[in-house]
């Protein structure tokens, strides 16, 4: 990686090390751990559990590697409470990776039930939702607002409340649901989305829009761009246009599930959103990767509501900022 650290590596490095420094010590100890060796181990052991747990991230998302690390120092700590414990010699020194094991379980527990079922974090990759949303903002995503929802399998059990027309969601990409999306909701179940002439039309009805000023972006050599505040239903908020850009790159439009319920053509297009999905754009109109070009997203692959931003370190004025 050029410019930078490259923390895979970084994290294999150490994980290895770690892993040979408790072989090493396995193989070759005799009678009780000089204290040196002990805080060498109480380093070793926290490292490689967290280089594994790392490595699960290049297969399974975040809430099943927590899922995976609970269920794995539970059993540790209690196959060591119930049967080991008790036969241990007086005076005897616990196994380090029970200590590390009773120490990481209920931390990972709680991060897990508060990010499968409560709030979770979220950063903001792409100029796609400027200038509701800039890259390098943390969002905070409410988990519970349209139902409760079973961590890992992400099927949901309890109906709490409906996507809204309007509503910026994180959600599953369809096309590879391994990665996270963030854009807002245009199109519900049923509706006729159209985008010609950079103006959006849903069932007949052009939506609300009135010029705010100009965003300056810095990423396009701070080029001026018209904003403009849009009405979504009931929620108002900003968004911005590239005027020489087309409103859609025919040459990007992929195949996705339910494509002939869309039209395409050099002024825009129009589709109509099937039963149990919804229709995604960035408020960043015409320089967003959308449900334009992928498709729609089904409802089971919404993970929540974007209300927050709780920290942007190159911005600090954007703390706290609520996301309409």
């Amino acid at each position: 990686m050029q410019g930078g650290l490259d923390w895979e590596l970084i994290a294999l490095v150490a994980g290895v090390a770690s892993a040979a420094v408790i072989a090493w010590d396995a193989a070759l100890r005799k009678g009780p751990r000089s204290d040196a060796v002990r805080g060498v181990l109480e380093i070793a052991w926290p490292v490689l559990f967290i280089a594994i747990m790392g490595a699960l991230l290049k297969f399974t998302d975040f809430a099943a590697v927590l899922l995976v690390a609970a269920v794995a120092t539970g059993i540790i700590w209690l196959v060591d409470a119930r049967l080991v414990a008790p036969r241990r010699g007086e005076g005897e020194a616990e196994p380090i990776v029970v200590d590390m094991a009773r120490a990481f379980f209920p931390v990972i527990v709680v991060v897990f039930l508060i990010r499968s079922f409560w709030i979770e974090p979220f950063k903001i990759p792409s100029g796609s939702m400027k200038p509701t949303l800039l890259v390098g903002d943390f969002i905070l995503v409410n988990k519970y607002t349209y139902g409760i929802r079973l961590p890992v399998l992400n099927r949901k059990v309890i109906e709490v409340g409906k996507v809204h027309r309007g509503d910026v969601v994180v959600f599953r990409y369809p096309l590879d649901p391994s990665q996270d999306y963030i854009k807002r909701v245009v199109g519900l179940p049923g509706d006729k989305v159209t985008y010609q002439g950079k103006l959006l039309t849903i069932n007949g009805q052009a939506v609300p829009v009135q010029p705010s000023g100009y965003y300056t972006d810095a990423e396009l050599n701070f080029v001026r761009l018209p904003t403009f505040a849009e009405k979504l239903g009931t929620t108002a908020h900003a968004m911005m246009v590239v005027p020489p850009e087309p409103v859609v790159n025919l040459s990007q439009v992929k195949q996705f599930p339910y494509r002939e319920n869309c039209e395409y053509n050099d002024d825009g297009f129009t589709c109509t959103v099937p039963p149990g999905h919804y229709f995604m754009m960035g408020d960043n109109r015409d320089q967003s990767a959308d449900s334009r070009y992928w498709g729609f997203v089904p409802d089971e692959n919404i993970k929540g509501r974007a209300f927050l931003v709780w920290m942007n370190f190159g911005d600090f004025k954007r703390i706290g900022n609520r996301i309409e």
